[in-house]
């Protein structure tokens, strides 16, 4: 069917990898492509962003760096970025080319400051080197490269039509029920490249199960698990396998997520509870595959209807794709799945986005024991209703009336903390 594979092809260019926090990586990705422009390492790089791109590359360590920020990300990508590759541009950064952008930093040939745009992830570089000099700039999406200057002559210039990104852009129509009924018809050959979500993230997660990286949430709860204070049930290996993966992928782990929508986060809420339940329950692969690709395509609708970058942190959203998947795993039918969007949008929907850092793990954490929780409430026959809140009776209501609050009453919101950080850098 055309609309089945509209889907397929939207899953495979929203479910991608991604090498560290999608927002520095922007930056990065920008910097190499005018290192390589410029046919080697630049004198200068002085990158300007949005406010909301600036608020997710503050505090999120950049992979194979052990610092924190957008000056680094944009040294290294200068000094070790690959923009052939994508969001996996810092797939291999040599202790001499690290050398090398620390030596940018401490020299200040690195600058970031923030400017005003409609599109949050608008970026530019501007880079020299020697007489020649490039501009690059990113916007619509991570990797989308809007135009590219040489010495003042137009190098590239990208089309009108905008790159798949959302279902809005592409006009292609998602409900619960399309969703759900696609997930149980499709042929099983034609979805199971999203099994490589699940080895992926669940690698991320034993990495981060290290305790080497970010918070070490992962760890933490992995312990007392060891000596008996937690259980290793469903809600709490979702919470544990889901913090794990984002202490790795926010603290630097030199190691790929696979994202949904644009975040690797927002991949990690949508896989690691379907991968706890089928580690529980030793799911048969059709039943796995089928529950993470309703998992992951439910997140990119929900996201589909909320800005690229707002004040809503996206990473819980994108938890309801996981707690539909449950639903369903525990034998829920599409009113049940209803019933566990509506209990999330009533439950996680004021959880706010204050940058991408260490502390994402809690919020991941947060969304995967609300995913068990509405999963098990729904199952049950019950759920938050449409007489609370902001809930509807139906979740495709629900979620469209999540995105109005995400692009309209939470702007103030996002003013109010991008203010607040900035203040704290300042002083």
């Amino acid at each position: 069917m055309k609309q089945w594979q509209q889907y397929i092809d939207l899953v495979q260019s929203e479910v991608v990898p991604a090498l560290g926090c999608t927002e520095p990586v922007t930056v990065a990705l920008a910097s190499a492509k005018a290192a390589e422009l410029l046919g080697g390492l630049p004198d200068s790089i002085q990158v300007k962003v949005t406010p909301n791109l600036y608020k997710n590359g503050m505090g999120v360590f950049v992979p194979g760096t052990g610092k924190a920020g957008l000056p680094i990300a944009a040294a290294v990508g200068a000094t070790a970025g690959d923009a052939s590759r994508g969001l996996e541009v810092l797939a291999t950064i040599s202790e001499e080319a690290l050398h090398k952008a620390n030596q940018m930093l401490s020299k200040r040939q690195v600058s970031v400051s923030m400017v005003s745009n409609d599109d949050v992830l608008y970026t530019v570089v501007n880079a020299s080197r020697n007489q020649d000099k490039v501009e690059v700039c990113i916007a619509k999406s991570h990797t989308r490269f809007e135009y590219i200057v040489k010495n003042g002559a137009v190098v590239q210039q990208a089309k009108a039509v905008q790159c798949v990104q959302t279902t809005e852009t592409n006009h292609i129509k998602l409900s619960i029920e399309q969703i759900v009924d696609f997930v149980e018809n499709v042929p099983l050959t034609q979805i199971a490249f999203i099994k490589r979500a699940a080895s992926l993230n669940r690698a991320l997660a034993e990495t981060g199960l290290s305790g080497n990286y970010g918070l070490a949430l992962g760890a933490s709860l992995q312990a007392q698990v060891e000596q008996g204070l937690l259980a290793d049930d469903l809600i709490n290996r979702a919470m544990r396998l889901g913090a794990a993966a984002s202490d790795a992928r926010m603290g630097g782990a030199q190691q790929a997520a696979m994202s949904n929508s644009g975040s690797g986060n927002q991949g990690i809420a949508a896989t690691m509870p379907v991968v706890a339940y089928a580690e529980i329950k030793q799911l048969d692969d059709d039943a796995f595959v089928r529950a993470l690709m309703l998992s992951h395509l439910v997140a990119i609708y929900v996201k589909s209807k909320q800005n690229k970058l707002s004040a809503l942190c996206a990473a819980t959203t994108a938890a309801m794709g996981a707690s539909a998947a449950l639903t369903w795993l525990m034998g829920g039918k599409l009113a049940a799945i209803h019933r566990a969007i509506n209990s999330m949008v009533g439950d996680v929907s004021g959880v706010f986005c204050d940058g991408a850092k260490a502390g994402c793990a809690m919020k991941v954490s947060t969304g995967a024991s609300s995913a068990v929780k509405s999963a098990i409430l729904a199952v049950a026959g019950s759920s938050v209703s449409a007489q609370q809140g902001i809930v509807f009776e139906s979740a495709d209501d629900s979620i469209a009336q999540l995105g109005i609050m995400s692009k309209t009453a939470m702007l103030s919101t996002d003013e109010a903390i991008i203010a607040t950080m900035q203040n704290k850098q300042a002083s």
